[in-house]
């Protein structure tokens, strides 16, 4: 028999493949991709049997935060809508934890991802806006932890590298972009 929390796990999980690759060749996260994302939180919730009170309304409460926090993030337009949405739908989604964890690794697969674009876009389209598809590392750090919660990777020292790379590969943008300008000077 098949468990029904794995089902909507595994969906989430192709959904979340799915924004990533859009927003990757778009730099678009649809509405309703993520909306769908956020309406599976209500089988999940179902079929991990979470009680309304205290957790199902801590998991509302997270994603309100996450809300309002990215409003303002957005607001800056440092992130794009669609990458906001993605965010508060997995807040829904997932648990506390396992969000901030995911949180965690966005952040550092972001920094990845932004540095290797950001010297591509540098280099190659100096004069373009530089829009960097974000929901990548959400939706690669988003299936990393869920790999974890269902105990089928060991996201800790995956995590623990990531930073790794994380850190050197700003550190190396930075002397790249630095010595860029130094040059157009």
């Amino acid at each position: 028999m098949v468990n029904a929390e794995y089902v909507v796990v595994g969906v989430a999980a192709a959904l979340l493949v799915v924004a990533a690759v859009f927003d990757g060749y778009s730099r678009i996260i649809p509405n309703r991709l993520n909306l769908t994302i956020a309406v599976f939180a209500l089988p999940y919730w179902w079929c991990t049997a979470l009680p309304l009170w205290p957790d199902v309304l801590l998991q509302i409460g997270v994603a309100a935060i996450t809300f309002a926090v990215l409003l303002g993030v957005f607001h800056i337009g440092q992130m794009g809508g669609g990458d906001v949405k993605l965010l508060i739908a997995l807040a829904l989604f997932m648990p506390p934890m396992d969000f901030l964890w995911m949180t965690f690794g966005m952040a550092m697969i972001g920094g990845i991802l932004t540095s290797g674009m950001l010297v591509y876009h540098r280099l190659l389209t100096p004069d373009e806006r530089f829009e960097n598809p974000y929901g990548i590392a959400i939706a690669a750090s988003a299936l990393l932890v869920f790999g974890g919660h269902y105990r089928l990777i060991d996201v800790e020292p995956i995590f623990a590298v990531v930073f790794d790379i994380a850190l050197v590969s700003c550190v190396v943008t930075l002397a790249v972009l630095v010595g860029l300008r130094r040059r157009a000077s």
